[in-house]
């Protein structure tokens, strides 16, 4: 059997805009939507081999969709079509079918490739790629004809020699809720699929059941930081034996979690800090962490870190020590004081900025467990 190579897509979620990004959301919006096209171009690349491509839900964010959205989509999908790559479509549960006015009713009938209609499992097409015939079956969630209360798990397959590839939008083995397909992945590997197609899992998963390899690819380009998507293409090759996954990067804007410790750092350090590892193209969850010994203007913080970085969000997740109230804790009578009297000439005494933070952070811990013994022991 021939070796043939599929780009499988899912989420790519064209027309999602961000909220509250500092103006950037409609240019943010515009970028985002660029990541069809470089989709389109890796599959027409010589050198990438594909002869399929697989599109499994929620193409669009919307199942109402901005026209001119529409006709670039289509424009990107014909330039498959024409350069003789079969597509397949399949509606999501944000794209969804059901409704009278979504895009896939509008323009069904022009849509490049085999666009999946059909409400119940069904064997939806057979092409041939490099002499084999390659077998699919797909539905489209249809509300009140598909179900969905229940996990599917009667799928049809054929007997005849060659592949059998099939293209879900839903969820494996558990009830995603309302307007969602859920799936059996038993049921599935027990119709004997060569491959499963999946989408609607914004992150990267594979799961083998029995000889059937079921994946998610993941959102290939960001949403929010809690979605930041997976970075990469899925290239399938599929034959004889288990398909092989290929993980092909894609050029998409970074999104990152930073974390920075600012135990031991004063005002200036800080501030050097920050512009060491500011990223101008980088969207960022940005946390800080640590003991503090000087109350910063975190509202002009967050506005410098805005600046460094295409758009980040800040959490301030440190503790306070004031350095006043530390020396007259260090004067009491106490385990505490004398304690504190300790790790201050150990503060003075550090002969490295690395060695000065390391004493603060003990003495912070020092003291909070100090504060909770004193405390446990009042009640």
């Amino acid at each position: 059997m021939a070796r043939i190579r599929c780009l499988h897509l899912a989420d790519l979620h064209l027309g999602w805009a961000p909220q509250d990004w500092g103006g950037r959301e409609a240019e943010r919006r515009q970028e985002r939507d660029g990541i069809l096209k470089k989709a389109v171009d890796l599959a027409l690349d010589p050198a990438a081999q594909i002869q399929l491509v697989l599109i499994a839900g929620d193409l669009f964010e919307s199942h109402r969709p901005p026209t001119d959205l529409v006709v670039d989509v289509m424009a990107e999908l014909d330039r498959l079509v024409r350069a003789g790559l079969q597509v397949v479509t399949v509606p999501g549960n944000h794209d969804e079918i059901t409704y009278h006015d979504s895009v896939y009713r509008k323009y069904g009938r022009d849509w490049p490739g085999l666009l999946v209609t059909n409400p119940r499992p069904e064997r939806i097409g057979v092409l041939t790629l490099s002499g084999t015939p390659c077998y699919l079956y797909s539905l489209a969630y249809t509300g009140g004809l598909t179900g969905g209360t229940e996990l599917l798990r009667d799928f049809p397959r054929g007997t005849e020699d060659g592949l059998h590839v099939a293209i879900f939008h839903g969820s494996l083995d558990w009830m995603a809720g309302e307007r969602s397909l859920p799936l059996s992945a038993q049921g599935l590997a027990d119709a004997g699929y060569d491959y499963v197609a999946l989408g609607h899992i914004h992150q990267h998963q594979l799961k083998t059941v029995g000889n059937t390899l079921l994946v998610y690819p993941g959102m290939v380009e960001g949403k929010n930081l809690s979605d930041p998507g997976t970075g990469f293409f899925t290239v399938v090759e599929l034959g004889t034996g288990l398909p092989r996954i290929d993980k092909i990067p894609a050029t998409v804007r970074p999104y990152r979690q930073v974390t920075l410790d600012v135990t031991g750092m004063n005002a200036a350090q800080l501030g050097e800090e920050l512009k060491k590892i500011a990223d101008p193209e980088a969207v960022v969850d940005f946390r800080f962490t640590g003991v503090l010994s000087f109350l910063p203007d975190w509202p002009l913080l967050t506005e410098q870190l805005k600046r460094q970085y295409y758009y980040c969000e800040v959490r301030d997740e440190t503790a306070f020590l004031d350095s006043a109230l530390l020396k007259a804790w260090a004067d009491e009578p106490t385990l505490r004081g004398a304690f504190l009297q300790r790790m201050l000439k150990r503060m003075e005494a550090a002969a490295t900025p690395e060695e000065q933070r390391r004493n603060y952070l003990a003495m912070a811990k020092g003291i909070a467990a100090l504060q909770g013994g004193k405390e446990r022991g009042s009640r």
